[in-house]
């Protein structure tokens, strides 16, 4: 049988999305396994918002900072630790100053080894674009808050507690009412389940409910998800309802004694029924036995 490759995970830098004074997002162009990479800056510094996957698109994404800061200050943050968002901070080594939540250091210090090696595992594309990656180490870590000067504009890095990972973290420009939410939201596809047990039960959906809820409750004006197209705050709004469909589905179904065999595949069946058109149906699986392990406990 032939391997199924994924399409070349390579982060375009041209065409970047302009949202705001000294604000851009290079677009992921809904390719798998590129997330929209934000740069922010002030008057002194910038701030980059993810890496791409791995040192090439890292060495890229490093030059368009690089000639956007125009001698500035480089800063650089993950919106949490999953390869392909933090897998080539090694690359701004000595350029700029890595900066993420203790939750999130502790997630790469941890599981940064296993997810690089299962990434690795994805197919020869992938782990053609991880050779040379190293899981990278922050040089400063904050707790649940750090407000960023970047020379007349404040940025705001906030961890918000377990949701898609432990360590989720999302980056506020207050002044243009920007977020940026990583894979806490995402737009034309299924949420990402990351539920690998016993390596990683991290994520949990009752958490993530939580953290969109208060998300949205925000009204941002612009947000900017971790893979699929800008939008406002319907963007949030709709990852909410469809995390409290996969909970309601999952638990009305947990509450009889079907099987969680048979819950994944009602579940299943349902969810690509009322949405049939979003990518990453692969993730409905975990999703439901992450919600079943919820329930249960």
């Amino acid at each position: 049988m032939t391997e199924y490759q994924l399409p070349d995970p390579v982060v375009e830098t041209t065409g970047a999305q302009e949202l705001a004074r000294d604000l851009v997002v290079v677009p992921n162009r809904n390719t798998q396994l590129v997330p929209n990479i934000g740069v922010i800056g002030g008057t002194h510094s910038v701030l980059v918002v993810d890496t791409g996957l791995g040192p090439e698109n890292a060495e890229r994404v490093l030059a368009f900072a690089r000639d956007y800061a125009k001698r500035r200050r480089l800063y650089l943050t993950s919106t949490h630790f999953h390869p392909e968002h933090a897998f080539g901070a090694h690359v701004f080594a000595g350029e700029a100053t890595y900066l993420v939540n203790r939750a999130q250091a502790e997630d790469l210090a941890v599981k940064g080894a296993g997810y690089l090696t299962m990434f690795r595992g994805l197919g020869t594309t992938v782990a053609k674009y991880l050779e040379g990656a190293q899981v990278p180490t922050p040089d400063f870590v904050y707790e649940e808050s750090h407000d960023l000067d970047l020379g007349g504009r404040a940025v705001r890095l906030r961890a918000v507690g377990r949701a898609h990972s432990k360590g989720d973290q999302v980056i506020t420009v207050p002044d243009a009412d920007v977020l940026f939410t990583g894979d806490l939201a995402e737009t034309g596809q299924f949420a990402i389940f990351p539920w690998f047990p016993p390596h990683d039960t991290d994520v949990t959906g009752l958490g993530w409910i939580e953290v969109m809820a208060r998300l949205a409750a925000a009204r941002p004006g612009t947000v900017v998800p971790g893979h699929g197209d800008i939008g406002g705050t319907q963007v949030l709004e709709d990852v909410l309802d469809y995390l409290r469909e996969l909970r309601d589905e999952t638990w009305t179904r947990r509450d009889s004694a079907m099987s969680q065999e048979t819950i994944v595949e009602e579940v299943r069946a349902v969810l690509i029924e009322r949405h049939p058109e979003w990518a990453g149906r692969e993730w409905i699986d975990s999703a439901v036995a992450c919600l079943c392990s919820e329930h249960a406990a």
